[in-house]
């Protein structure tokens, strides 16, 4: 899809990749941007900075997301484009979390495709032409040591965005579904952790990649090329691979398990 004069929502729109994509919307011309996310003054910021409409939403709220998609077709008379981006890393481990911790974690970083697509569809499928693009996380296609939650949501994002694809990409509708490793984001702020393995990226060369793959309607985004290889290794040989994630989970216990005789705080 060609994304000038474009019509777009992009979520998660404050900062990091989300801000990133707006800035890059704008400069490939596209005719209306809506930024929307829970911060009001950062959406406000990056309109501001690119001429588009900010908008309150908690993405994981239904009614929320209807709010957007009725603002933004006010806005322009519809919409060619939505970026489900948002997201969130959510309470690390397995036994930690309760089930509060897994209900929020489920509903910013699966409900919220859901949801967009629910309401965003209708449209898109009467004109015959319309855009998804949904980030999830190369731990949608792998998996996330020490984090249960981000790795189930994560993957049940990847899966949601390959059922639409199939489903409606007959009738007119693309889709995309970003799977980055470490960004330089607020998420990442504290370091990349296991997933920088293959280095940071910034944000805007994230979005980029992104616009590229709306451009040749390209499912996968994979802006760290590394994850290609490893989905070809745990698609060719799935005990292999596991066998090979203990091995490296093993090396994630011993490095956060302290060392004997240090001192804890």
């Amino acid at each position: 899809m060609d994304i000038l004069n474009k019509r777009i929502v992009v979520t998660g729109a404050a900062s990091g990749i989300g801000k990133a994509l707006c800035i890059a919307f704008k400069e490939a011309g596209a005719k209306s941007i809506v930024c929307v996310d829970m911060n009001i003054d950062g959406a406000r910021e990056t309109a501001d900075t690119i001429g588009g409409l900010a908008v309150a939403a908690d993405v994981s709220n239904e009614q929320d997301i209807i709010n957007v998609i009725s603002e933004a077709n006010e806005l322009s008379g519809g919409i060619d484009i939505f970026c489900s981006n948002a997201g969130i890393g959510g309470k690390p481990g397995f036994f930690e979390a309760d089930t509060a911790d897994w209900n929020h974690i489920w509903g910013v970083n699966v409900q919220s495709h859901i949801h967009a697509a629910k309401h965003v569809l209708p449209q898109m499928i009467e004109r015959g032409e319309g855009y998804l693009v949904n980030t999830s996380s190369a731990a949608g296609l792998l998996t996330q040591l020490g984090a249960a939650g981000y790795a189930v949501t994560k993957a049940a994002a990847v899966s949601f965005a390959e059922w639409i694809k199939i489903t409606y990409g007959n009738k007119g509708i693309g889709v995309s579904c970003l799977c980055p490793q470490a960004v330089r984001t607020a998420m990442t702020e504290q370091g990349p952790g296991v997933a920088g393995v293959d280095g940071m990226l910034e944000a805007d060369v994230v979005a980029n990649d992104v616009l590229d793959a709306i451009k040749e309607e390209r499912f996968l985004v994979l802006p760290h090329q590394e994850v290609t290889e490893y989905m070809q290794r745990k698609a060719n040989d799935r005990d292999r691979w596991i066998g090979g994630m203990q091995r490296l989970q093993k090396q994630y216990e011993d490095f956060l398990t302290p060392m004997e005789g240090d001192e804890k705080n």
